[in-house]
């Protein structure tokens, strides 16, 4: 939607067609923020830049030419006040991901813009020009002839949004390299024993650290994270898994810190002035105040204390095996809850082959990438939508600027 508006914005004369797989338009938005669209971040381009794990460089231009700043306003033109909200996240005033939708269908109309919807790409050809094989609801295949094609197909992620990965095989056909893909902010699977003890418990303020086997971080960070009875989910882990989904084959493992304001010594007097109080307690009794009750039992059986053990029986080594435990719970990820799941996908068209300036092909002139389909992605909190949308107007904008008289 955005390259669409941004191309019939910057060439009065060009002939914009968006052609739309699904009934109807922007099904993925209507997933984002749990169904509020947290559309951008409020960050500047260096921070946006430092929120994409993967390729933040070939993003420097797109985000320049359209910033989180140029977005809101573009938005709040259309229509829809926003809102910042903890962590500069942005969202329409009215939590609502179909006003966002709606504005940029209306948007579309004025710009005199196609939109088929119900109608499926079978091919792209290319000969000094495209021909796009088009087929609608009843199997009748049209050929469309253009000067310029954007791929804004997405990736992977939530196939049910129509997500299937065509455009990764379009873009092969025309001869570019696809990095290989895997499911990304996505939550965790394990075959942990005690994770179903624990499934519906939510942990606030509590560090995460991804690590591989030779101890090396991949990710660490403060916040919230879900026990599910699969794995793990919620925010801390989503992020992490932007830096495991495509390592899982090297065993990357979950440490988490329960305690991440307190250091080793400072726990330890913690537990000896909670111990002092309940001394004559069963261990299993007196953590109460530690941990949230339903991970009191686990917590006990990984630091190896008899639960039925008095408090004031319990030695020093055992506190500190204690104090171990709750600053290392050690999680095995066996692999990730998959693309029906997954925010978004990692990997996609090379970025090595296309050009950062304007999002055109090294290869073929007049096809242009915007979104998920190129291989960038970004954390959690409105980049991956504002990926989208620089992309898509610099995409749109470009494709205009070429040359061309008429595109799709």
């Amino acid at each position: 939607m955005m390259a669409a508006i941004a191309a019939a914005v910057h060439s009065a004369k060009a002939s914009v067609v968006l052609i739309e797989k699904n009934e109807k338009l922007g099904k993925k938005l209507y997933l984002t923020g749990k169904g509020r669209c947290n559309i951008t971040n409020a960050a500047t381009v260096e921070g946006l830049l430092a929120h994409v794990p993967r390729n933040p460089r070939f993003l420097y231009s797109a985000f320049n030419q359209f910033d989180s700043s140029l977005l809101m306003s573009f938005i709040e033109g259309l229509g829809v006040p926003l809102k910042v909200e903890r962590g500069n996240r942005v969202f329409p005033v009215s939590d609502k991901a179909n006003d966002i939708n709606r504005a940029l269908e209306a948007r579309l109309r004025e710009l005199g813009v196609a939109v088929r919807l119900r109608t499926a790409v079978g091919e792209i050809v290319y000969n000094d020009g495209f021909t796009v094989v088009i087929k609608n609801n009843f199997q009748v295949k049209t050929n469309i002839t253009v000067d310029a094609v954007i791929l804004a197909t997405g990736g992977l992620s939530y196939p049910s949004t129509g997500a299937t990965g065509e455009g990764f095989l379009f873009a092969r056909e025309l001869g570019h390299t696809v990095v290989p893909t895997y499911p990304s902010l996505v939550p965790l699977l394990s075959d942990e024993p005690w994770l179903l003890d624990l499934a519906g418990l939510s942990l606030r303020n509590v560090r995460l650290s991804a690590r591989l086997p030779d101890g090396k971080v991949l990710y660490e960070e403060t916040g919230e994270m879900l026990f599910t009875p699969e794995g793990v989910s919620g925010p801390l882990v989503l992020r992490a898994s932007a830096y495991m989904a495509d390592r899982i084959a090297e065993k990357p493992y979950l440490s988490l810190d329960v305690k991440p304001g307190l250091s080793r010594e400072q726990l330890d007097a913690r537990i000896l002035r909670d111990f002092a109080e309940q001394k004559n307690k069963d261990f299993i009794n007196a953590l109460g105040g530690l941990l949230p009750q339903s991970m009191v039992p686990v917590v006990v059986r990984l630091c190896g204390i008899p639960p039925d053990m008095k408090v004031n029986a319990v030695t020093r080594t055992q506190r500190t095996a204690l104090a171990q435990t709750l600053k290392n719970i050690t999680i095995n990820p066996t692999e990730t809850a998959g693309y029906s799941e997954a925010v978004i996908t990692r990997g996609g068209i090379d970025t090595r082959e296309v050009n950062p300036s304007t999002l055109m092909s090294k290869k073929i002139p007049g096809l242009f990438f915007a979104g998920e389909c190129l291989d960038v992605d970004a954390l959690t909190g409105g980049y991956n939508l504002q990926i989208a949308f620089s992309t898509g107007y610099l995409a749109g904008k470009s494709a205009v600027s070429s040359g061309c008289d008429a595109h799709a």
